[in-house]
């Protein structure tokens, strides 16, 4: 279990210990209203939507493949068989990454592996069939004129798609933001604006590490700050964001990139220097580009929703199993507060948990005066008001017990981020860049971070970088582990006495 005392670091005023560079232009605007200057920790994910693109490819594939069941001279297999092949021939193509977002896509590209793909599943089914019913069985002259007649009808469908997706995107581009250094941000804007034919409308630049001068050369207005690349993001309902570098180059571009995700924007991954080209990589099929500069979209980890709904069956089933088992130490500790700190054994307090969403957080009271100046105090150690009652039960984290309760409501989880204060929250998502990203996942009594010994006096930066390494690795396996690491420290904190 854990504690809430660390060390509070300080930062200029942008959080970068420099001045961020803003430029007024019309595309994007400061917000209104009085709620404009609260920090807003996090938002709920907007479900974009991904699959309105694969939606006509998989109709494409669908009606080629029942055609060809339908047109093939010789091939007298049930009506119900198409239905199968259909399904079949989806699977191979997503398989070969044929249904995955392009900027450029061109069918003719495609016609190798739709070859390759055709020709393994006819093959496939052929021999079926020749197995289950020898009187069906398909001659070569019609298996051959299938997995040609497949091909075609594909490849030509495809096309067709491709070429009515290129004049919607000329007609309605889609906003979208350009991070990564600014010279070879400039150079993707550029191809951006000039050919529309890409889809992609770019309002905006993000390089935190970006000064006055060079901001100045630049054809779009250059967001250095975290807020403002939030607010670009909301105000000009952009959709895409286009690295010029990978995400894990460091961790304020990491920390971009999982902002543009939680608001539902598509990430592609452009390489304007040719470093892919001048160091030989490989890149990945099928082949996409921009304006000759390679680039691929990045597909986020699925969301796992049964694992994750697991999670919560166990959160809860184990929260409220301790509850039972710690209700005499819990009656101990509320007994032994009440006496030496008179009444209120309870304390509230206001956190943040996922989304950003405000809770109200249950402790044992540890402070004998009332605590509402804790809300922006960071630490209260070595607090006179604090009785030796309060400090056992902070030591031995006994005073985060009545969190179980939290657990059990749903506001928390066992394992997760830890929560803090909406004061501090709008502070350190101001001064360290992946902070905010932390309310991702459910918060929770104890966390990776945690058991790495970063409670106390320790430092927000380390912390928040453990627990976005905990998010992105999430896993069933590693909650249990964490977890049997936190009751291995607690035992050793009871069995040495300290």
């Amino acid at each position: 279990m854990t504690m809430d005392s660390a060390h509070a670091p300080q930062a200029g005023r942008n959080g970068t210990g420099g001045t961020a560079v803003r430029r007024s232009v019309t595309s994007i605007h400061p917000p209104r209203g009085p709620r404009a200057d609260q920090a807003r920790p996090a938002v709920r994910p907007q479900r974009a939507r991904r699959h309105a693109g694969v939606l006509p490819l998989l109709t494409v594939d669908a009606l080629a493949a029942l055609a060809t069941t339908a047109a093939v001279p010789g091939l007298d297999w049930p009506r119900e068989a198409a239905g199968p092949i259909a399904v079949a021939l989806a699977a191979l193509h997503a398989q070969a990454g044929l249904y995955r977002p392009r900027l450029a896509p061109a069918a003719l590209l495609e016609l190798p592996t739709l070859l390759g793909r055709s020709a393994a599943l006819w093959c496939a089914a052929a021999a079926v069939v020749a197995a289950l019913d020898p009187a069906r069985a398909l001659g070569w002259a019609a298996l051959a004129l299938a997995v040609a007649l497949q091909t075609v009808l594909a490849c030509a469908g495809r096309g067709c798609v491709n070429l009515l997706r290129r004049r919607s995107a000329v007609r309605n581009p889609g906003s979208a933001l350009v991070v990564g250094p600014a010279a070879g941000a400039r150079q993707v804007a550029d191809a951006l604006l000039a050919r529309r034919e890409y889809g992609l409308r770019p309002v905006g630049l993000a390089d935190p590490a970006l000064d006055a001068d060079g901001a100045a050369a630049l054809p779009l207005p250059v967001l250095t700050t975290h807020e403002d690349v939030r607010r670009a993001v909301i105000q000009n309902s952009v959709r895409h964001a286009v690295l010029t570098r990978p995400p894990e180059a460091d961790e304020r571009t990491a920390a971009l990139v999982r902002l543009c995700h939680d608001h539902g924007c598509r990430l592609w991954l452009a390489d304007p220097a040719g470093t892919a080209k001048v160091t030989g990589m490989r890149l990945a099929q099928p082949f996409d580009h921009l304006w000759g500069h390679a680039v691929q979209p990045l597909l986020p980890r699925p969301a796992r929703p049964a694992e994750r709904a697991v999670k919560r069956l166990m959160d809860g089933s184990l929260a409220a199993l301790a509850l039972v088992v710690a209700a005499p130490v819990m009656g101990l500790c509320a007994l032994a507060v009440r006496l030496s700190d008179g009444p209120g054994v309870i304390f509230r307090q206001e956190r943040v948990g996922l989304y950003g969403r405000p809770f109200t957080l249950l402790k044992f009271r540890t402070l004998r005066a009332d605590e509402h100046e804790s809300a922006t105090r960071w630490t209260v150690a070595g607090d006179h008001r604090m009785s030796r009652v309060g400090s056992l039960l902070r030591k031995s984290s006994l005073d985060e017990l009545p969190q179980l309760w939290n657990v059990v409501r749903g506001d928390m989880s066992l394992v997760g981020p830890r929560p803090e204060r909406p004061f501090f929250v709008a502070k350190f998502s101001s001064l360290h860049p992946g902070y905010e990203a932390r309310h991702r996942m459910p918060v929770g009594i104890t966390g990776l971070a945690q058991i790495n010994g970063l409670r106390g006096d320790t430092s927000i930066e380390d912390r928040a970088r453990f627990d976005n390494h905990y998010i992105d690795t999430w896993s069933l396996w590693q909650d249990l582990w964490i977890l049997a690491r936190t009751a291995a420290s607690f035992f050793r904190f009871r069995l040495g006495g300290s």
